[in-house]
């Protein structure tokens, strides 16, 4: 069965280590994106002040740490993390079922308690830097990747997590078998003509939108451009519709 099409969201990658150049960063996409996401790198240069300056500034946060080590340490990061009023983090699914419900479990303890809206929680499959030669040298793995993605994907919806971090060409099987509830964020997302970097497995924005994906994560192809804002211009144009 064919992937229902969807009307995805742009989050634009703050992969900078200056705060001048991602607070620059969001003035120049103001109106054309309001997701950003902020990795180890922006982070562990800038700390959580950033969060709030890029909400201040009219953006939403999508923070991308993911988490993966004991359920109890988990819990605490997650407990910290939905504190800074983010819209959605990371966790990573190797860390297996019982560090993800607590994950999930904290997140829907502090809507509970703090009346703030619950952040949605997206658990980290396979990173898309990785193929299968990878995987069976860092871990013995022999089976595909697809196989590995999807089986991950399970795992976390079923420990109550909101979706997972999938590259395009396991969106459409994810999409099929977890249903259309389930939020797939797709990284590794390239323009068409675009160099693929260091990222192995990698789809146009067009790509995405054909497997199911709820959210394209785009980064470099923006914030190496010499015009960030028209870069956006021309992906939004790529992707056909006026996403925001």
């Amino acid at each position: 069965m064919t992937p229902a099409k969807r009307t995805p969201r742009i989050i634009a990658a703050l992969d900078v280590e200056k705060r001048i150049d991602a607070i620059s960063l969001v003035a120049d996409l103001r109106g054309k994106v309001k997701l950003f996401k902020v990795g180890s790198r922006l982070f562990t240069a800038e700390g959580p002040g950033m969060i709030a300056e890029i909400n201040d500034a009219g953006g939403a946060v999508f923070l991308d740490l993911k988490f993966h080590d004991i359920p109890a340490t988990v819990e605490g990061a997650v407990r910290a993390a939905c504190g800074l009023h983010i819209f959605m983090l990371t966790i990573h699914t190797a860390g297996g079922s019982d560090m993800m419900k607590a994950a999930a479990d904290e997140a829907a303890a502090f809507a509970s308690r703090s009346g703030f809206a619950r952040p949605k929680l997206v658990g980290v499959t396979v990173l898309t830097s990785m193929c299968a030669d990878d995987l069976a040298e860092a871990s013995g793995y022999s089976g595909s990747v697809e196989d590995l993605v999807l089986k991950r994907a399970e795992l976390a919806k079923k420990a109550g997590l909101d979706g997972s971090v999938a590259a395009v060409n396991e969106a459409g099987r994810i999409r099929e078998a977890l249903g259309d509830g389930f939020t797939i964020v797709t990284p590794g997302i390239r323009p068409a003509g675009s160099a693929a970097g260091d990222q192995k497995r990698i789809a146009t924005p067009r790509d995405a939108i054909e497997a199911g994906s709820d959210y394209l994560v785009i980064g470099r192809p923006i914030y190496q451009a010499e015009s960030p804002g028209r870069a956006a211009d021309a992906i939004l144009a790529e992707m056909g519709d006026s996403v925001r």
